[in-house]
């Protein structure tokens, strides 16, 4: 999830923080209800808690502008119980300016809810120019929580991630550095993202026996990208590990955006985007038969999707993101029906095979 490129030095995400220092920031009070609706669920075999739906801050919160819609963001989905915030250190852009925007709202606004939350962030991919600014050494991984934590202004955060599997880095080595995180008080558990069967079996077994056991994979899931149901689902479920999907909704395609095309602004418009505007076109013939399938279940396209990741009972979580409140609040709307019939799920495979 993000390959950004690496900053260009400290001026771009210093002027960030001069934007956010200007900002008016409201009182938040939570709201006393937020806990009623949402469900949570056991990640893993664990004894921690999750909410069904994670709101990732990938996009829309690092970008100078989008600081009042992105702290609405933030107050809105933590009052529908979505208490699980997830980054990673090059989310922005500029890398690192998500981390940096939620540091602010945790300082201005979330202080006095810090134990009501999950946050996690993530290590992997490029954030800074040299050989120890990404991959999985322990020299970058440390370092990179140890950053993390200063532009977030909190002492420890919840989940940590090895964001990506390093092939050139022995895996002991990535694991004993997320153990030794654990053991310094700088992260409550760790987690691995987009690893293999194969990898995944193996680091939750030497984490296991470094006395750290691997709490959650988060892997790519939604309807056009199932590789997960090739044997990840079943090792997590063996290892006794969570699943928190990213990108359920595939960057957009799985939503009602690009039904009449490709609207200026949306992510396959962007030259710098992970979503291509070829993307949409392929999938343009299936994406109408799923929008016609979720009309005939009383959902929005986006719900249908959320929910049919969220049938996996290895699935804790999905990995949500929202660029308005009104559409978190429509995806949120997914959890009031997330039950299938069997000729509805072989439906789907028809589509998508078609």
């Amino acid at each position: 999830m993000g390959n950004y490129s690496p900053p260009q030095g400290e001026f771009e995400v210093r002027l960030f923080e001069e934007d956010l220092a200007i900002v008016h920031f409201m009182n938040f009070e939570a709201a006393p209800e937020r806990y009623h609706a949402m469900p949570y669920g056991r990640c893993g075999r664990s004894g921690l808690l999750l909410p069904r739906l994670a709101l990732g801050l990938w996009h829309n919160f690092g970008e100078p502008d989008a600081p009042a819609i992105s702290r609405k963001l933030l107050y809105r989905a933590f009052d529908l119980g979505i208490t699980h915030f997830d980054l990673a250190n090059n989310y922005g852009p500029p890398p690192g300016s998500a981390e940096i925007f939620f540091g602010s709202v945790m300082k201005q606004d979330f202080k006095r809810y810090r134990d009501e939350m999950i946050i996690a962030t993530k290590a992997g991919y490029r954030m800074w120019p040299g050989p120890y600014g990404e991959w999985g050494s322990r020299k970058y991984l440390i370092a990179s929580l140890n950053q993390s934590l200063r532009r977030m202004g909190i002492d420890y955060v919840d989940i940590f991630y090895s964001h990506r599997p390093d092939p050139d880095t022995p895996l002991e080595e990535t694991c004993s550095a997320l153990a030794d995180m654990v053991r310094q008080g700088k992260t409550l558990y760790v987690g691995i993202s987009s690893y293999t069967p194969e990898q995944t079996f193996h680091a939750a077994e030497m984490l296991r026996e470094m006395g750290t056991p691997c709490l959650v994979h988060q892997p790519s899931y939604n309807l056009f990208n199932r590789w997960v149901e090739d044997g990840l689902l079943e090792t997590l479920s063996n290892q006794g590990m969570g699943c928190v999907a990213f990108s359920p909704l595939a960057q957009g395609l799985l939503t009602n955006r690009y039904l009449q095309g490709i609207p200026s602004g949306s992510r396959a418009a962007k030259m710098h985007g992970f979503l291509k505007a070829d993307a949409v076109r392929e999938k343009l013939p299936a994406i109408e038969k799923l929008h016609t399938m979720a009309s005939r279940r009383g959902q929005t396209l986006s719900q249908m999707a959320l929910a049919w990741v969220l049938r996996r009972p290895e699935v804790t979580a999905a990995l949500i993101g929202a660029s308005s409140v009104a559409q978190l609040e429509e995806n949120v709307k997914c959890l009031d029906q997330l039950q299938f019939t069997d000729e509805e799920l072989v439906s789907f495979d028809k589509v998508i095979h078609a």
